[in-house]
């Protein structure tokens, strides 16, 4: 039965992880790689994911420097970032590009904040799906005949356990992000 809750406490760590990587694509204000994730380049006619293919950096607080590795292929990157949602104009110098983050208004701050939150909410409700699935597991099994009565009882506190720790953990990942992105 330890193999049904190891089971449902890795979904749970997915949901945060998953929660933390959606996270980091609402800009905050701050110069992050992890903006630019989602784009794609089409490079020799192929849409390639822009960190494979150049190297990103941040020389500045509010500023992403993208050079690529071939540097046939900046107008490409130029290319992708302006048809992005980014919302960001690249500056290109030849074998480099910039992209600076405006300065967030503070209306913008708590738009951002309640997406934060939502986003959050999303999480947490995958997460109580998994340990409804659980429970379901556990009950089933008990069914079954392979748990007592008070083996069930105790799984089903183990479950909660890992349940509460599981959302204690995205609050905590959200409370991050909300400090982020109300100081900027």
């Amino acid at each position: 039965m330890d193999a049904i809750l190891a089971a449902h406490k890795e979904k749970m760590k997915k949901a945060e992880e998953a929660l933390q990587h959606e996270l980091g694509n609402i800009r905050a204000g701050r110069a992050n790689a992890s903006l630019l994730n989602r784009i794609n380049v089409e490079y020799y006619g192929a849409p390639t994911p822009l960190n494979q293919m150049a190297q990103i950096t941040v020389p500045e607080a509010r500023v992403l420097l993208i050079t690529p590795y071939d540097k046939t292929s900046l107008k490409n990157v130029e290319h992708a970032l302006l048809a992005s949602d980014l919302g960001l104009t690249p500056a290109n110098d030849g074998s480099s590009i910039r992209l600076v983050i405006p300065q967030l208004t503070e209306e913008r701050r708590k738009e951002l904040a309640k997406e934060v939150k939502a986003t959050a909410e999303n999480a947490k409700v995958a997460v109580r799906n998994v340990r409804r699935d659980m429970m379901e597991s556990l009950k089933k099994a008990q069914k079954n005949g392979d748990l007592t009565e008070d083996d069930l009882h105790d799984l089903e506190d183990q479950a909660q356990k890992l349940t509460d720790k599981s959302i204690k953990n995205i609050d905590n990942i959200v409370a991050d992000k909300e400090k982020e992105v109300l100081q900027g």
